[in-house]
């Protein structure tokens, strides 16, 4: 293996490259080798000049130390209320330690700073809600990412991610070949239970252009074919784009900024091509966050808007059950206490508490809130990348304590998380601290409880 290839300042864009850091399992040898990197001081300080500009200098200026965002931080209280882990002081020794220091820093200084930025903020944004200058150490750490990334300093995992993208445009090694055939396999799968289900590719014109999370078609094709059959179910005319359907961003986790803008304008291009009517994100939220909030900034939209109206499929959802194109069997509602973990990304940033709890009002009779809930909701635990990142997993499990008192004092049995990142950290968390809670992505939910039009049942029924 050639010396160095693993941990560099070059972006991981050719297959020799991503092969020989999935090689390196657990990313031993690339930490080893991150350990002796230099910091390019001078080019750390002219990407300062240039890109950190009048917002985030005015944050690092105006922050009267009040401490109004450590209470905010989930890892704050997870970690006994530790001084080190306010926002403030996080964002303060880091970004504004390079900006003192005008980017003279050595190895270790940058060691710390990765350190900071991938296990001690998940970028969740939720200190900007209470601080009363509204500085945003979400925004700020995803800047500091970019830093990072562009010296080498970034976590192996993310390192393989944003790679994966520049390469597949997409977070795992699925092609477009691979992903065309799940989605017939798929079909083909199902089409006993349901006549007639099609996942139609390259359809133009559709009212619907689905997009997905590379997990699903990788580790859950299921989802793709429950997807499918709600559709089916509601009469939607959809399609999926054969090229630019992963709609996730590990690259914008990671602070690969141009990896960010391939990504978008892949789903943008098939946005373009087929010409749709709107675009349906699956349940994630990072995925919305990425392509739909952040996504037309990366790809120079000036509208800041996707090229064809963009929802997320609580959106659909909700939709669906208000209009009656699906319609909940009264007597298969949930009866448990349920409760529904709010995501950072499309409830906090993009605003849809409503859709969530207009979801729960149909299909649950004992819906329990999380306190605090909707926009002040916390993080699961695991989003910003840190569920992947097992250099932090310690960090991580602590982190998780805050959504367990939460859930535990909800009472309930099952918590319905439409987002990957939610069910990744809410699933670990069941594990880890044993509370007795079940957890779910809508599709199956609905599947159990939605009424089937008899002319799309199978004939012998």
């Amino acid at each position: 293996m050639p010396e160095g290839i693993l941990c560099n300042k070059q972006v991981v864009d050719t297959k020799e490259k991503l092969n020989a850091l999935l090689a390196d399992k657990s990313g031993k040898q690339y930490y080893t080798e991150m350990k002796a990197l230099d910091v390019d001081k001078k080019a750390l300080w002219a990407t300062l000049e240039k890109t950190c500009k009048s917002r985030l200098r005015t944050w690092l200026e105006i922050c009267a130390h009040c401490g109004m965002c450590a209470d905010s931080c989930f890892f704050y209280l997870a970690n006994g209320r530790d001084p080190k882990q306010v926002p403030s002081y996080k964002i303060q020794s880091t970004l504004g330690e390079m900006i003192k220091r005008k980017g003279k820093v050595d190895n270790d200084f940058m060691h710390m700073v990765m350190d900071t930025a991938w296990s001690k903020c998940s970028c969740c944004n939720r200190c900007a809600t209470y601080c009363p200058f509204g500085i945003d150490m979400g925004v700020m750490f995803g800047y500091v990412r970019g830093l990072c990334f562009s010296q080498g300093f970034v976590p192996w995992e993310l390192k393989i991610g944003s790679g994966m993208h520049r390469i597949y445009n997409a977070q795992m090694d699925i092609t477009s070949e691979d992903w065309v055939d799940t989605c017939a396999w798929m079909a083909e799968e199902y089409e006993e239970d349901w006549p007639g289900l099609e996942i139609p590719v390259d359809k133009s014109n559709a009212d619907i252009i689905y997009t997905v999370n590379a997990r699903e078609p990788k580790h859950y094709p299921e989802d793709l074919a429950e997807a499918a059959i709600l559709f089916h179910i509601a009469g939607e005319n959809w399609t999926v784009p054969s090229q630019g359907w992963e709609e996730t961003s590990l690259a914008m986790f990671a602070g690969d900024w141009g990896a960010c803008k391939l990504q978008v304008e892949s789903v943008y291009a098939a946005m373009d091509r087929l010409k749709p009517k709107r675009m349906v994100v699956t349940e994630c939220g990072h995925a919305y966050r990425a392509t739909v909030l952040e996504g037309p900034y990366w790809a120079g939209l000036k509208s800041g808007k996707t090229p064809v109206d963009s929802f997320h499929y609580v959106e659909w959802v909700a939709e669906s059950l208000r209009t009656g194109k699906l319609k909940i069997d009264p007597a298969k509602r949930i009866k448990e206490p349920v409760t529904y973990q709010d995501s950072c990304n499309y409830v906090r940033n993009g605003g849809l508490g409503d859709c969530a709890r207009e979801i729960m009002s149909y299909i649950a009779e004992d819906f329990r809130e999380m306190r605090p809930c909707r926009e002040h909701n916390f993080c699961c635990g695991g989003g910003g990348g840190l569920n992947g990142i097992g250099r932090y997993r310690q960090e991580r499990n602590i982190g998780l304590k805050v959504k367990r008192d939460q859930i535990l004092a909800t009472g309930a049995k099952l918590v319905v998380a439409p987002c990957h990142n939610c069910w990744d950290a809410i699933r670990d968390l069941e594990e880890i601290y044993k509370i007795g809670i079940r957890w779910s992505f809508l599709k199956p939910l609905l599947l159990s409880m939605v009424e089937i039009p008899k002319h799309l049942l199978p004939q012998d029924e």
